[in-house]
């Protein structure tokens, strides 16, 4: 049961947004009563943090599997660009931002668990970009691997890249190819170019 009430919060979290939904409003969609929530989670907040952590899980098994196949650091970054996208789609809301103005503590810790995360994976892709020849051997990949999480996290902020102007897809290609652009060496731009044109027809 602890499952389903997650699955089933996280489908109305994300398409309706973290404040708006009450645990009457979960329990009604599950046809249970709001007893049988709270026997699993103490309260709302309680409920979040579960179900955060959950999708991020999910988020997290779905890239590991890219990173595992894909047949290159260029293609890799790519594939995981339209995994997450596909996964954007679900979302109605900005949940990261509701999360950081309704629940800071919670959206603190997913934060630094997504650094750890990106930063990890995106280490191992660069030095293995440096390893084939596709990345220049003079690049800091400690240090571009933090560049890399620090722009991904700040192009979703609607402060500055207000969704008026840009989509997020605009904005993930766009930044992609920024970021590849400066580490390719003329080997990994020939196929960098490939996945633009490939990507714009």
């Amino acid at each position: 049961m602890r499952e389903n009430i997650i699955q089933k919060s996280a489908e109305l979290f994300l398409s309706l947004g973290f404040k708006s939904v009450t645990m009457d409003d979960i329990a009604n969609e599950m046809g249970i009563s709001k007893k049988t929530i709270y026997v699993h989670f103490a309260n709302k907040t309680k409920l979040v943090e579960a179900v955060t952590f959950d999708v991020f899980e999910n988020i997290c098994a779905g890239i590991d599997g890219i990173c595992d196949t894909s047949p290159n650091p260029i293609q890799q970054l790519y594939d995981i660009k339209l995994f997450v996208m596909q996964h954007l789609r679900n979302e109605k809301t900005s949940p990261q931002h509701q999360l950081k103005k309704y629940y800071p503590q919670i959206y603190q810790r997913l934060h630094l668990k997504q650094f750890e995360k990106m930063h990890s994976s995106v280490t191992e892709s660069l030095q293995k970009g440096v390893d084939t020849e596709l990345f220049r051997a003079s690049i800091n990949v400690d240090f571009i691997s933090r560049m890399y999480f620090n722009g991904m996290t700040g192009i979703k902020d609607d402060t500055y890249f207000p969704s008026t102007l840009y989509t997020m897809e605009y904005l993930m290609e766009s930044y992609l190819e920024y970021h590849l652009r400066a580490i390719v060496t003329d080997k990994g731009l020939q196929l960098l170019n490939k996945f633009i044109t490939s990507n714009q027809s």
